[in-house]
């Protein structure tokens, strides 16, 4: 009696029939059709013109004589091309804008450095109540500056620090601390504990493991907080309306005054005046972007 056997199934070569070959390849309708990258790349265009569009008007402003500077002719461009505008902004602005870099450096290095180090020891060190005190410094980022500004007022006073500057300082460094706590916190816990294990071993105590082997590669951290406080305190209106005043306050306060005092007369001046106040922010971020959206990122997986 003779059997008969079926000869296996011959493998399917990697070829149009091959599932691994389809699936090295993609499936089939996973890569966008000439229509859908069409209309992505409209989409990314809408998105880019409704955002310079605004910056476009601002420019062409910034360069009309104050007769030509009007509502109607927004949206053409000059008929005489002057830099009297940016003149007549950079004197009424240039003592402000010195005022506001001395605010906003030690305001940043400060902050940076005291969040660097409270991240630091409330993700390595797990003392008792440390997810409490780390409650509670977190607590800082959702109070809101208009219900806290009388009593804050009353206290600043109190404690006879000068209007302006000084105060500024103060304020801008103690409310960011939440802030660049939370975000070194979660860089440093991207940290292989065995780097921290290795200079315990060597016998290193928490500040000296914290400045041979925290600090140095927690340079993504403080491009991150230092872009980040820089804007926020260079930006800030709220604290400058309460704490100081046109004449020892930041460049925020002037350029309203600034505005208030051109916007029925002289367009021009008023909007050249807002890009020079934003033109440092913008430098920063332009330079730094890269640095900042890997620092971010560097912070979002543990590894």
């Amino acid at each position: 009696m003779s059997t008969t056997t079926s000869a296996p199934p011959s493998a399917a070569p990697l070829g149009e029939s091959s599932p691994l070959a389809s699936r090295g390849r993609g499936a089939p309708g996973t890569r966008p059709t000439p229509v859908g990258r069409t209309l992505r790349y409209l989409a990314i265009l809408l998105g880019v013109l409704f955002v310079l569009i605004p910056v476009y008007v601002l420019v062409i402003t910034s360069f009309k004589t104050g007769g030509d500077a009007s509502p109607a002719r927004a949206w053409a461009l000059p008929h005489t091309w002057t830099l009297e505008n940016w003149q007549r902004a950079w004197t009424a602005l240039a003592p402000a804008l010195g005022r506001t870099l001395s605010l906003v450096i030690p305001s940043t290095i400060i902050s940076s450095v005291l969040g660097c180090l409270n991240g630091f020891v409330l993700s390595r060190w797990r003392f008792p109540g440390a997810d409490i005190v780390f409650t509670l410094i977190l607590f800082g980022m959702f109070l809101p500056y208009q219900a806290v500004m009388i009593p804050l007022l009353q206290l600043v006073l109190a404690t006879e620090i000068p209007n302006g500057i000084p105060s500024l300082i103060l304020l801008h460094v103690v409310f960011g601390i939440p802030i660049t706590t939370l975000i070194f916190r979660n860089y440093f816990e991207t940290i292989p504990h065995e780097l921290i294990e290795a200079a315990t071993v060597d016998g290193a105590g928490m500040l000296r493991t914290f400045s041979s082997v925290a600090l140095p590669i927690a340079i993504p951290g403080f491009v991150v907080v230092g872009i980040w406080q820089f804007t926020s305190a260079w930006n800030d209106f709220l604290f400058a309306v309460f704490f100081s005043t046109p004449r020892n306050g930041p460049v925020t306060l002037a350029l309203n005054n600034l505005a208030n005092g051109a916007l029925l007369t002289d367009y021009g001046v008023s909007m050249a005046g807002a890009l020079l106040a934003s033109l440092p922010t913008l430098v920063v971020y332009v330079l730094l972007s890269r640095y900042f959206i890997a620092g971010l990122m560097s912070g979002s997986v543990k590894g």
